[in-house]
């Protein structure tokens, strides 16, 4: 089984990142409602939404918010504290609509998984399939050359009864992270297998979609990406109107 298949679906992963908490997320979505200039109405993708922290925040901004996970526990969580959302099991490597979407979101770092950078590749070729003519991306993903300077290689943390070991390194071209879950005098291991991303290769990807790409910032503050300090790529991109459409009309 693939390691996300199974560690994001358990109470652990909740308990470990419980801290991620809706100020952060608020400010994030906050930022890309204003500079994406989303209206009241319009429809949002949500790529990866977990469990939907990020997605119940755009809702309340009036948009028509739909999130997608492959985690079906995460789904669950999602519907039972996210109403007026609207949320499906649904693997991003698969198409899921075409043309329906003003703005499609793919938030911290929910591609680079698996070790074939085609699936990533496809799951951009979904997202750019589902936006409108004049539609907004917005991807993040982790700046991998920041990570691997600053790489933190082991630390101990603690929820309630649960202990937690983190050990980290670097494999290749992607950040490892291997759990040690202690509970009870039982231990449980899981893992997380990240590729790290750099710029060129995030820019190159989203290309490859005919995205046209507008800016690259380091987010949730929108200020210009840096290669030597910023802990997150963001791509902000359109997708073009065909040849001979009336020109978008949005700010």
């Amino acid at each position: 089984m693939a390691w996300y298949k199974e560690w994001f679906g358990t109470r652990y992963y909740k308990l470990l990142y419980g801290h991620r908490d809706e100020q952060d997320a608020r400010a994030w979505v906050d930022v890309i409602v204003q500079r994406g200039a989303l209206e009241p109405g319009m429809q949002l993708l949500d790529l990866g939404c977990g469990r939907g922290r990020h997605a119940r925040l755009f809702a309340e901004h009036g948009l028509q918010v739909t999130g997608i996970d492959l985690s079906s526990a995460s789904i669950d969580d999602a519907r039972s504290e996210g109403p007026g959302v609207e949320f499906h099991v649904h693997d991003m490597r698969k198409p899921f609509a075409r043309e329906r979407f003003d703005a499609v979101v793919c938030l911290f770092t929910s591609l680079g998984y698996s070790e074939d950078r085609a699936h990533d590749q496809q799951a951009m070729e979904n997202a750019a399939l589902a936006l409108v003519p004049g539609g907004l991306l917005v991807l993040d993903l982790l700046n991998g050359a920041l990570v691997r300077e600053g790489l933190v290689e082991e630390e101990c943390q603690r929820s309630g009864s649960v202990f937690f070991t983190i050990r980290r390194c670097v494999e290749g071209n992607d950040i490892v992270k291997r759990i040690s879950v202690s509970e009870g005098g039982e231990q449980q291991q899981f893992m997380e297998r990240v590729h790290a991303w750099t710029r060129p290769e995030v820019c190159t990807m989203v290309e490859a979609t005919g995205l046209r790409i507008e800016s690259v910032t380091e987010g949730p503050e929108p200020l210009p990406f840096d290669d030597a300090r910023s802990p997150r790529i963001v791509v902000w991109a359109r997708k073009p109107s065909p040849a001979g459409a009336e020109p978008d009309q949005r700010p």
